[in-house]
């Protein structure tokens, strides 16, 4: 355990873990192959699906990973954080480009995933694609450079 860390502000090179970031890196991937295959054919409602379903897996394994670094991370291993409170912590720590605003939006979305039925609503969670992404290759970015201190 290191003294003087506060449970809420680190440094990545003050943290002693490893994670393993391949599943990660894996889901973000497959992502980008599904969206890059649903920009070349917008028609096709099985590859629309696949995007849709690879941002759910993706977004909650976000989620997830960024709650456990910030956990290892924090002098209380018992932290319990809420939607709010994990996406600003990670903020503060430099782990996100965007803001609670930005992951609010991604949140919303992922909560519509389930009305995709509805051509207008699957289309506003692909509208978010390229943002989202751009958000996970950074904190993965950020957690891969941790990884190498």
């Amino acid at each position: 355990m290191v003294n003087n860390i506060s449970p809420f502000t680190f440094s990545l090179k003050e943290v002693f873990m490893t994670l393993d970031l391949s599943v990660f890196e894996k889901a973000l991937n497959n992502l980008k192959l599904s969206i890059e295959a649903y920009k070349n054919d917008s028609k096709n409602d099985m590859i629309r699906d696949s995007v849709i379903q690879r941002f759910e897996y993706t977004y909650s394994f976000t989620l997830k990973i960024m709650e456990r670094f910030l956990r290892e991370s924090s002098i209380n291993k018992e932290d319990v954080f809420t939607f709010n409170s994990l996406i600003r912590t990670a903020s503060q720590n430099n782990l996100l480009l965007g803001n609670l605003e930005n992951w609010d939006v991604y949140r919303k979305k992922r909560n519509m995933t389930s009305h995709t039925y509805d051509e207008k609503k699957a289309l506003e969670v692909i509208s978010i694609m390229d943002d989202f992404i751009k958000e996970v290759e950074f904190l993965l970015n950020k957690l891969k450079e941790h990884n190498a201190d």
